[in-house]
C-alpha cells in the first residue's frame, strides 16, 4: 500500500466522505496511473442513484478545480468524466453541458514540473476533447451507445466467468481480478475506449512518510484491503 493511499484513507475518515465521494477521490488521486476501468464502472453505476449522483459530481467538479502540482487531480477528473458521460446517468453529460465553461478555462491549464516538463499540456488536451464530445450531439449518442453495448458486454463474461469459477473465491476478489482472458481483453477494450492511459511517472517521496505511514495504519487497517 503507497504512503498516497495511506494517506487518501485518513482524510476520507477525517471528512467522514461517503462511498461514492471515496470511489471518485480513488480515481482521481495523483498516483501515476490511470483510474481502472473496474473503479470507474463503478462509479458509473452509482450516478443512478440521485444521492450518490450529487456527491460524484460534487467531487468531481471539486478535483476540476485543482491546479498546479495536483495536475493529475484535473486530468483523471476529466477521464472519468468522459467516462461517466458516455456509460452513467443522462444526468451526468446534461450537467456538464450546463457547466462547460468549467471544462473550457482547463484548455489553458498551466504547469511545468520540477524537471521542466510541461504536465499542462495533458489537461489542455483533454479539456479540448471534452468539450468536442460534449458540443457534438451526434458523437456522443453513438459513443455513449457503443460505450454501454462494450459495458454490457464485460457485464455479461464476469458473470458467465463468476458462474463458472463457482464459490472458490472470495466475492471480493471475483468483482476485482477478470476471471478470463476474454474478460481481461474486455476490460482493457473498455479503459482504452474511454481514456487514453497516462504514462507512469514516479512521485516524489516526503521525509515524513515513516510518519504518516504509521499514523495512518493506526486510523485504518483493513479498508483498503477490500
Amino acid at each position: 500500500m503507497s504512503t498516497s493511499s495511506l494517506r487518501r484513507q485518513m482524510k476520507n475518515i477525517v471528512h467522514n466522505y461517503s462511498e461514492a465521494e471515496i470511489k471518485v477521490r480513488e480515481a482521481t488521486s495523483n498516483d501515476p496511473w490511470g483510474p481502472s476501468s473496474s473503479l470507474m464502472s463503478e462509479i458509473a453505476d452509482l450516478t443512478y442513484n440521485v444521492v450518490a449522483f450529487s456527491e460524484i459530481m460534487s467531487m468531481i467538479w471539486k478535483r476540476l478545480n485543482d491546479h498546479g502540482k495536483n495536475w493529475r487531480h484535473v486530468y483523471k477528473a476529466m477521464t472519468l468524466m468522459e467516462y461517466l458521460i458516455k456509460t452513467g446517468s443522462e444526468r451526468v453529460s446534461q450537467q456538464c453541458k450546463e457547466n462547460m465553461y468549467a471544462v473550457q478555462t482547463l484548455k489553458d491549464f498551466q504547469y511545468v514540473d520540477r524537471d521542466g516538463k510541461d504536465q499542462g499540456v495533458n489537461v489542455r488536451e483533454k479539456a479540448k476533447q471534452l468539450v468536442a464530445l460534449l458540443r457534438d450531439e451526434d458523437r456522443l449518442r453513438e459513443e455513449r451507445a457503443h460505450a454501454l453495448k462494450t459495458k454490457e458486454k464485460l457485464a455479461q463474461t464476469a458473470t458467465a466467468s463468476s458462474a463458472a469459477v463457482g464459490s472458490g473465491a472470495p466475492p471480493e476478489a471475483e468483482q476485482a481480478w477478470p476471471q478470463s482472458s476474454g474478460e481481461e481483453e474486455l476490460q482493457l477494450q473498455l479503459a482504452l475506449a474511454m481514456s487514453k492511459e497516462e504514462a507512469d511517472q514516479p512521485l516524489p517521496c516526503g521525509p515524513e512518510d515513516d510518519v504518516q505511514l504509521q499514523l495512518a495504519l493506526s486510523l485504518s487497517r483493513e479498508e483498503h484491503d477490500k
